[in-house]
């Protein structure tokens, strides 16, 4: 069986698209005799007649309509394999899915995660939010390299996973300066009656908040809930209400948000999880991001007097906890 001739193809193709041999022959730099002599072996090697003359022009067959379809997807797919093989002799890109649960701070999220794009490797960046269960599905069928999260590994999943910790940060109150004018009295006294934004059901600290308040005999005026914290911040912004925050990003939440702290709740802490299907870590922007969050984020965080907090250990040198599946519960970390 004769195989097609590609060379001879492409010249039909282009005499198609020209709809003329003259003009086709000014694209190939070749002479019209000599195209015209190809035309005609491809079409005898075929069995079909391509072209109809039409005055002063060609026009094509209804066979000739039909190879050209085919032709058009051949030499486009070829020109994708052209580009696909330039782009990985240039760089070779390390692909990075990471996927961030929407109870997580953005701005902890950035500053964990954005050190990635600086690596000596090239690494392609991929960010996915939602909330931990979508997020722990797609990393358990690999659509995800890791999980941050503002707990570890829930135990009532039937998911193999492992929990790093990244670090825990107390919480910082802020408040928006025309707001605080309002208020009298010290922290947290400060606190009783006035508008306060909480976390939604889904965040780990909620609770932790609503136990503290109990506690010290608050009572604050809940005037909005958010799963998501930086339209929690936002609202804060505005004026709506104070808000808590990790004291690891209170000078850039003061200055981001243009909000004053007012106290440090220091009985609370958050802590923030890297999830991964992996005990012993070995992608490079894992590494990073757990360095990041050691020796920049959470260790950045001056201590408070009389509580002392424990450097995580590095991950990839020590295996982390893996997460039970069934069984006993483990005690979830508290985070905001």
């Amino acid at each position: 069986m004769a195989s097609l001739n590609y060379k001879h193809l492409r010249y039909f193709w282009m005499v198609a698209k020209c709809g003329a041999i003259a003009r086709a022959c000014e694209q190939l730099h070749l002479t019209p005799q000599a195209v015209s002599g190809q035309l005609r072996e491809l079409e005898d090697s075929l069995g079909v007649e391509l072209f109809r003359r039409v005055g002063r022009g060609l026009e094509l067959t209804d066979a000739g309509r039909r190879i050209l379809s085919y032709a058009e997807e051949i030499f486009a797919i070829g020109d994708e394999l052209l580009e696909v093989a330039r782009d990985q002799t240039m760089t070779q890109s390390l692909p990075f899915a990471v996927g961030i649960a929407d109870s997580v701070p953005k701005s902890v999220a950035l500053r964990l995660v954005e050190p990635v794009l600086h690596l000596p490797e090239a690494v392609r960046l991929i960010c996915r939010e939602g909330r931990l269960t979508g997020l722990l599905a797609d990393l358990a069928v690999h659509r995800l390299d890791m999980v941050i999260a503002d707990r570890p590994m829930p135990a009532n999943l039937n998911v193999r996973g492992y929990s790093h910790p990244l670090g825990e940060s107390d919480l910082t109150v802020f408040g928006a300066p025309g707001l605080l004018e309002t208020l009298s009295g010290s922290f947290p006294a400060r606190l009783n009656g006035a508008p306060f934004l909480m976390p939604g059901d889904d965040v780990a600290i909620r609770l932790r908040l609503e136990q503290w308040f109990e506690a010290n005999r608050l009572h604050p005026r809940i005037v909005g809930e958010f799963d998501d914290s930086a339209l929690l911040k936002s609202f804060g912004q505005a004026g709506a209400g104070l808000f808590a925050a990790p004291t690891a990003i209170a000078a850039y939440v003061s200055d981001q948000y243009r909000v004053q702290p007012i106290g440090r709740i220091d009985s609370i802490a958050e802590q923030l999880f890297a999830i991964t299907t992996e005990r012993r870590l070995s992608h490079p922007a894992i590494v990073a991001i757990i360095q990041v969050a050691r020796d920049q984020v959470f260790g950045a965080t001056p201590r408070t007097p009389g509580r002392s907090r424990k450097t995580p250990p590095d991950p990839t040198l020590a295996p982390p906890q893996p997460a039970r599946s069934r069984g006993r519960s483990r005690s979830s970390g508290n985070a905001a």
